[in-house]
């Protein structure tokens, strides 16, 4: 049972967002918090395996209450929530370690997936998310390509092949399975790459592999970054 903490300052938005979670039988909505300060206080009390954080909340906004959860609470995904779609809430949001990015006026199975997703060790953005990254991405900016390719060369063969398949959406379960290997093996690597490629989480990863060539941003599965 993946257990789900919501934060949002709409009542009708929480409503509606635990209507669309409790239709999986596999997530459980276990507490609901009104701004970000309530949000980091029930997280540690209950500790969850996923945050749902909606951006703009009063006292504290949810890009701030998830740079907290990053250090307070490591070991639960943080996943924003909002109708807004700038870029700089979306780099802001990677930036402060969020696993995923998903937008209110997605489709309804963005939500259960992405919650899935980076409950199972992976990142999710959704598609008009990841479409609007992928353009910048591919918009002729040769420097980061080379400064990409540059980084990713450093790794190992090996490392490489995780961080591909990193950037292509698979979790660490679906790593280890593809590679024959145990997943404990899958983290150790993931954990070495993000040190040597000097990021904070996997989704920052998976853009150095778009970035470097690694991975072909195109179709659905570019909406999740394993």
């Amino acid at each position: 049972m993946i257990r789900v903490l919501l934060a949002d300052d709409e009542a009708m938005i929480r409503a509606g967002v635990r209507a669309i979670l409790s239709a999986d039988p596999g997530i459980e909505v276990t507490a609901e918090a009104a701004d970000g300060h309530e949000a980091i206080e029930l997280t540690l009390a209950h500790r969850p395996d996923v945050v749902l954080l909606d951006i703009r909340m009063p006292r504290l906004d949810g890009l701030a209450a998830a740079a907290e959860l990053r250090r307070a609470a490591p070991a639960t995904a943080v996943i924003m929530l909002t109708t807004f779609g700038e870029d700089e809430y979306i780099a802001r949001a990677l930036s402060d370690g969020a696993a995923g990015f998903l937008l209110k006026s997605g489709d309804p199975r963005e939500l259960i997936a992405g919650v899935h997703a980076v409950a199972g060790g992976a990142a999710y953005l959704s598609p008009k998310v990841a479409h609007r990254l992928i353009t910048e991405l591919s918009g002729g900016r040769l420097s980061h390509a080379a400064t990409a390719r540059r980084r990713t060369g450093a790794l190992t063969p090996r490392e490489r092949e995780v961080l591909t398949l990193v950037g292509a959406g698979l979790s660490n379960a679906e790593i280890a399975a593809r590679l024959h290997v145990v997943e404990g093996t899958v983290k150790a690597y993931v954990s070495a790459i993000l040190t040597r490629l000097q990021v904070k989480n996997r989704v920052q990863a998976a853009i150095v592999a778009y970035e470097a060539g690694l991975v072909n941003a195109t179709g659905p599965g570019a909406a999740g970054a394993g």
